[in-house]
């Protein structure tokens, strides 16, 4: 250090004024899920050579809800969530898998990845008349926010091509009784593509990261 000054630093307590809204957390979702989801789910991801297994608490995944291992080829959910926010948070590490693997190249950000999971997993929680949005939009809102040189709203918009096909690629494998195809106003995404291959690519406008884990 060659030098320093003083510099006064202020308190929020100190100061006056309109309250300072406070970003949304995301909320676990309650209740049960749709009949047959869960098994669903779990039976498109073990197609991609992948395991499932439940783990006891938030602890076992680096406190996250749920965890995609590429290395390990597992995929780790927590049980002491709800049994909802337990196949929501499926969908969202069936997104991973799907997507973002990383010997395929196709991730330049996290954040990127994981607005795109879990704005899948958005989409098919409303096909089958569940509304994550409490944890959704939040969620989507402060990863959206972590991608350098994009608003969030930029983020959001160009990854929603390749979420409407993936949500459309698992939707159309699903034997469950759906009542939509997922349409998701709430981030912006139109009705989504139906005939797509789950096999999806992007051009990355920076090398890729590699990242074996996932987290959610």
């Amino acid at each position: 250090m060659v030098g320093a000054r003083a510099a006064y630093v202020w308190d929020i307590s100190q100061t006056e004024g309109s309250p300072i809204p406070e970003r949304p957390i995301p909320m676990l979702l309650n209740g049960e899920a749709p009949d047959g989801l869960w098994s669903g789910l779990r039976a498109l991801i073990q197609e991609s050579g992948f395991t499932v297994v439940l783990v006891p608490d938030a602890v076992s995944v680096s406190g996250a809800n749920g965890q995609t291992d590429f290395a390990d080829r597992t995929v780790s959910i927590r049980a002491d969530m709800d049994a909802a926010a337990r196949v929501k948070t499926l969908g969202h590490e069936l997104a991973h898998v799907r997507m973002h693997d990383p010997d395929a190249g196709t991730l330049s950000h996290r954040g990127i990845g994981e607005v795109e999971a879990e704005s899948v997993a958005l989409m098919i929680g409303a096909a089958h008349g569940m509304d994550t949005s409490d944890y959704t939009i939040p969620y989507v809102s402060a990863w959206a926010s972590s991608v350098p040189g994009r608003t969030p709203v930029e983020v959001t918009q160009e990854t929603g091509e390749r979420v409407r096909r993936a949500a459309a690629a698992i939707l159309d494998r699903l034997q469950t009784d759906q009542i939509g195809a997922g349409d998701s106003p709430a981030l912006g995404f139109s009705q989504p593509v139906r005939g797509f291959g789950a096999t999806l690519t992007v051009a990355p406008d920076q090398p890729p990261e590699r990242i074996d884990v996932r987290t959610l």
